[in-house]
């Protein structure tokens, strides 16, 4: 049991999953959810990128977006 789901539940969901996707595209299916996976779990495992715009382009473009919201 998986989570609170037997394999009697399972076995329905995949009959469904075969009536409903036909069984050519489920391996591309399967495939392209491990990939979601693989990327997923690749991205929380990588560190964050580092900003390396100086300072005071930062504050250059903060303040032209206010320019523009406040000429309407």
């Amino acid at each position: 049991m998986i989570g609170g789901i037997g394999m009697t539940e399972l076995l329905i969901i995949l009959a469904i999953a075969l009536l409903i996707f036909g069984a050519g595209r489920l391996p591309e299916i399967g495939s392209g959810i491990g990939k979601a996976i693989r990327n997923f779990r690749k991205s929380i495992k990588e560190p964050p990128e580092i900003d390396v715009t100086p300072e005071e382009k930062k504050l250059e473009g903060k303040g032209e977006e206010v320019k523009k919201e406040g000429g309407d």
